[in-house]
């Protein structure tokens, strides 16, 4: 008899949220296939009394996990009405041109919007955001990282990229210009997933990019928070000798439902 699995343990699918608590606005960078359990915890933090759950998604690129929850906002789930989606031009031309993101476009249950790399987009009198290109398998659209500025602090997102010395500017010097940074953190490292050629799916190991930032001053490497890990990745653990490996290394391993105040 197989042992029933703890429930508490299942790790959502990467994404952030960023949340002005004097408008009551919300918006998400990405939109995972875990959009439902996601809002709901959300609407714990910050509730929300609108017809519309977010109002914006911004989306880094057309891998799966980063795009698939728009499928909640169709006609057999939330139908939604107008949900503004924000994306890069290649993002957009593979939902216009693609089923069933593309019934999503024409029965308005989202609308696109767009993004420029490096143009500066004003979510409201308090928060911009800025994306910026990556380098990332491009089979279906660009990739970009985010800028998220407040009032006061700032936030950087890159959830995917092939590599930091791939990337034509210095991660470190993002870092030190960030209050925090949510960096790629999907692989531990390269002898992670058995019988795949991990040069097919590039990302630079936490391991990697700690050797890298090591040089960094410990208030820098104190701004970093590993996200989208991997289902293989052993930091998922935290009492695993790969979590204590980050820590000892100055970094964090961000947490689902963590906060941080712009």
């Amino acid at each position: 008899m197989q042992t029933p699995r703890d429930a508490r343990l299942r790790q959502h699918v990467a994404c952030l949220a960023i949340v002005d608590p004097e408008s009551g606005q919300r918006w998400l960078l990405d939109c995972t296939p875990d959009l439902p359990e996601q809002l709901h915890e959300l609407h714990e933090i910050a509730p929300f009394e609108s017809s519309s759950a977010v109002d914006g998604i911004l989306l880094t690129h057309a891998h799966i996990g980063h795009y698939f929850g728009l499928m909640h906002l169709g006609r057999e789930a939330m139908g939604a009405k107008g949900t503004p989606v924000y994306t890069m031009p290649r993002m957009r031309r593979f939902l216009e041109a693609n089923d069933p993101w593309r019934e999503l476009i024409t029965s308005e249950h989202i609308k696109i919007r767009d993004l420029e790399d490096n143009e500066e987009l004003p979510l409201n009198d308090r928060i911009r955001v800025r994306p910026f290109s990556v380098p990332h398998r491009a089979e279906f659209s660009e990739t970009v990282g985010f800028q998220v500025d407040g009032p006061s602090r700032s936030v950087i997102y890159i959830s995917d990229i092939d590599g930091w010395d791939r990337w034509d500017t210095r991660i470190e010097e993002v870092i030190s210009a960030a209050d925090v940074a949510y960096l790629d953190g999907t692989f531990f490292d390269d002898n992670e997933v058995p019988g795949r050629n991990m040069a097919d799916i590039p990302h630079p190991t936490m391991t990697a990019t700690l050797k890298r930032l090591s040089q960094l001053s410990v208030p820098d490497r104190r701004k970093v928070r590993f996200i989208h890990l991997n289902h293989t990745n052993p930091a998922l653990d935290p009492n695993s000798e790969a979590a204590k490996t980050v820590t000892e290394n100055g970094c964090c391993i961000a947490q689902f439902g963590e906060r941080f105040e712009l």
